[in-house]
């Protein structure tokens, strides 16, 4: 009694278009496929697209209805979908825009998600244009923004010394919490640490990777960022990593990520800081050290959204550094 038919999608090896063939066995299917793809029957062979497994009669009995198969001709090999990868990479420097076509035609096959997560980050990353700064240079990448942005480094400046300066208000605004008797030496401390936040520009060079020496303690080479790992780790379990100066869609990911606070600001920094003005009882508060863990990457990790843990950290300041010696100025009689 003949095998029933069944239907697969074939191809031949670097070829972007399917054929559907239906047959009842490898053989057949062998055959039919040689036959639309002109190659000789002797020394060709079926596998599967996703990880180049060569068929036998007994595994293609066991394969579903649809499944993917590339044809492949005498000699030819397949390691499965990282072939069409590496097939576009090595076209990559000289046929980006080729490449990317190629890709979006795959991505037409519903069927294969993990292949579609391999060619949507390819062609993710085939849109990069990282050592463009200026606007004319990368008119996508300010697609969004004002007008008034001419460079990635001065929007990333921005962006980073919106949260510092949000950060600042955070601080400032607790004054309300403070013991009444105490508030002008917070407002005084406060105004100090404007004053030096205005001075070195909100830290806004931390993300400008023209200011190599600063970004570069965030920052590797080239403006590629990594996640630091969450509070109680020193490193980041899923290698997060991204490049905000890329293209579009990755400065706006970026957004998402964090500046996680190691000492929490709203349940320990400030909150100390307040109880120090109270108590200061003639001496002298370290408002530098609470600068320090308030907008510094001396406190402050960069982390990825998925690592950002908000429950509470359990750290507090540390108590010999809360207070300073006050500075004496003595006459010279």
């Amino acid at each position: 009694m003949a095998e029933p038919l069944r239907a697969f999608r074939v191809r031949g090896r670097g070829a972007p278009h399917k054929f559907g063939l239906a047959a009842g066995s490898l053989r057949g299917l062998l055959r039919k496929g040689c036959r639309l793809l002109q190659l000789p029957l002797p020394g060709s062979r079926l596998c599967l697209y996703e990880d180049g497994t060569e068929l036998t009669e007994s595994y293609f009995r066991a394969l579903p209805p649809q499944t993917e198969l590339v044809l492949l001709g005498p000699g030819e090999t397949w390691h499965g979908c990282a072939s069409d990868i590496e097939r576009f990479l090595s076209a990559f420097c000289t046929q980006r825009e080729a490449v990317v076509e190629a890709a979006q035609k795959l991505l037409t096959d519903e069927r294969a998600p993990r292949r579609q997560r391999l060619l949507a980050d390819l062609i993710h990353n085939l849109s990069e244009n990282i050592p463009a700064e200026d606007k004319e240079e990368d008119e996508k990448w300010f697609e969004g923004l004002e007008s008034r942005f001419k460079n990635k480094s001065s929007y990333m400046r921005y962006s980073c010394e919106s949260r510092i300066r949000s950060y600042m208000k955070e601080v400032s605004s607790f004054i309300s919490n403070v013991h009444p008797k105490a508030r002008d030496e917070y407002k005084r401390i406060t105004d100090l640490m404007a004053g030096k936040l205005k001075s070195v520009k909100y830290n806004g060079c931390y993300f400008d990777r023209r200011e190599e020496e600063e970004a570069a303690r965030l920052c590797t080479a080239e403006g590629w960022f990594s996640c630091q790992g969450p509070f109680d780790r020193d490193d980041c379990p899923c290698k997060h990593s991204i490049n905000p100066y890329s293209n579009r869609e990755s400065r706006i990911l970026f957004s998402t990520w964090n500046l996680d606070h190691i000492i929490e600001k709203k349940r320990a920094v400030v909150p100390e800081l307040a109880e120090a003005v109270k108590t200061q009882d003639g001496r002298e508060v370290n408002w530098e050290y609470f600068y320090q863990l308030l907008f510094t990457v001396d406190n402050l990790k960069l982390v990825h959204i998925a690592c950002h843990k908000k429950t509470n950290h359990n750290l507090s300041c540390d108590k010999t550094k809360i207070y300073r010696r006050r500075k004496h100025n003595h006459r010279i009689s």
